[in-house]
């Protein structure tokens, strides 16, 4: 990924000016991200207002220069930005709209004077506005979604620019405090752990949120509505924290409850197979809005879109390793994620007496050839099929065919090895194959580039 280094002159009234210098983001979303500088810190201060649908922020980033920037880009879409400050001083800047798909939105910022390689700095915005709702490849809403109560963020791919100012690629994690403004009544939950008692004031109740653990920006999330908060406890006092839509249907609300008392056993389920859960907190969003019609891992706080059932919890669960904690360089590797999750979700349905995953494997055997399983290649996806078949479940038949391949015995070693060793860090599909080849003492590449790169069903 190149690095990039931004010129911009200053113009009259105090904005910047040039667009053709600010990518450098993922190859898939390149229109995202910029790789001149790493993000340590992002302290979010948001106020949504329901009955409007107006959020206004304030964003304090922790960034440190990795090359020398005579300016630098955030991704932003669809909200004003009312002020930019560098070190407390006020910087020029000037905004860049989504493209005619609505992706993209950039905010410049001149760096005046340059930022050195290496410097750390304070960078402040104010913004505010209507926040857009895209769809992605799937046609779900996501991003900053709006409801009839409130809002739930699903960030996945590029969205975590629909509700603050952010460098939005999946290698640069950084740690975060958010605090939610919402009306008396209603909850503002985030990632990690609740900081203090909530604060009224007015009219208005503010709730903080501190995740101390390094995040992917896909990954940060905030709900605002009104739940029924409840605890649990998972390994070693684990804190899980839960919150379910009062208004979810009777029925969608007893399969919600069900699924989520499971939840300190598949903890223990996934930790001897995976070693420890690896960060300080779990639980649940779920919210009665289906408009998202789907679930996403946010870090230690899954969210679910009507209901959580108990395959999902537990898939969602199994992100904490795989795509949390090991989280993809690029998102070109998301079967990383998905395919990893997805056999995750496998085992846990076996250790309930449920399908095995021989008989998940022979099953995906018998589709067709020319199906979309066998089509769309799980290594090298494409932007529009991020969230395919072919990632969840041909990714999952890669790892157990893998596993038929090295036996059990250096398979679950692979699996401990990987969520461990990289704990905390970024991946690639190299990464995996190297590590394969060493647990099992075994040449893969040929293996390797028939499931995850060629079309049509593997012969091996």
């Amino acid at each position: 990924m190149a690095v990039i280094v931004l010129a911009i002159a200053p113009l009259a009234g105090g904005c910047a000016a040039s667009e053709a210098h600010t990518r450098g983001g993922d190859p898939y979303f390149e229109q995202a991200g910029n790789s001149g500088y790493d993000v340590e810190h992002y302290d979010l201060a948001i106020t949504y207002d329901p009955d409007t649908g107006r959020l206004d922020g304030t964003a304090d980033i922790t960034l440190t220069a990795v090359a020398d920037l005579d300016g630098l880009s955030l991704d932003l879409r669809r909200l004003s930005v009312e002020s930019v400050s560098i070190d407390g001083e006020q910087a020029d800047f000037e905004q860049l709209p989504p493209d005619d798909s609505g992706r993209g939105g950039e905010l410049l910022v001149t760096t005046d004077p340059p930022l050195a390689e290496g410097t750390t700095h304070e960078l402040t915005v104010g913004y505010g506005g209507e926040p857009g709702q895209p769809e992605d490849a799937t046609g779900g809403l996501y991003g900053f979604v709006s409801t009839g109560d409130g809002a739930f963020v699903a960030n996945e791919p590029e969205g975590a620019s629909t509700w603050f100012p952010v460098n939005d690629r999946p290698s640069d994690k950084a740690t975060y405090d958010i605090a939610l403004t919402v009306p008396e009544g209603a909850t503002g939950v985030a990632n990690g752990e609740p900081v203090g008692e909530p604060r009224t004031e007015g009219d208005r109740t503010t709730f903080r949120w501190q995740a101390t653990d390094p995040m992917a920006s896909y990954l940060a999330t905030a709900a605002i509505g009104n739940y029924d908060a409840t605890t649990d406890e998972g390994p070693r006092g684990l804190p899980i924290l839960n919150f379910v839509d009062e208004d979810l249907p009777a029925d969608a609300l007893a399969t919600t409850r069900e699924s989520l008392a499971l939840q300190p056993d598949m903890i223990a389920f996934f930790e001897k197979l995976f070693g420890r859960y690896p960060f300080t907190s779990f639980g649940a969003i779920v919210d009665d809005d289906d408009d998202a019609g789907y679930a996403l891992e946010t870090q230690t706080r899954p969210i679910y879109s009507g209901v959580a059932e108990e395959s999902t919890v537990a898939h969602e669960l199994a992100h904490q390793w795989f795509g949390n904690s090991v989280t993809l360089e690029t998102w070109a590797d998301i079967w990383l994620n998905e395919g990893f999750a997805t056999y995750s979700e496998w085992l846990w349905t076996e250790s309930r007496g449920g399908q095995t995953p021989d008989e998940r494997f022979d099953a995906l055997l018998e589709e067709p050839d020319d199906s979309g399983l066998w089509q769309i290649p799980p290594g090298d996806p494409g932007a529009g099929e991020l969230f395919s078949d072919a990632v969840y479940d041909r990714g999952a038949a890669t790892l157990h065919a893998l596993r038929e391949s090295i036996g059990d015995d250096d398979f679950f070693a692979l699996l401990r090895s990987w969520a461990t060793d990289h704990a905390g860090g970024n991946v690639t599909t190299d990464d995996l194959v190297a590590l394969a080849e060493e647990v099992s003492g075994k040449d893969l590449d040929e293996f390797f580039q028939a499931w995850l790169y060629e079309t049509g069903k593997p012969s091996s």
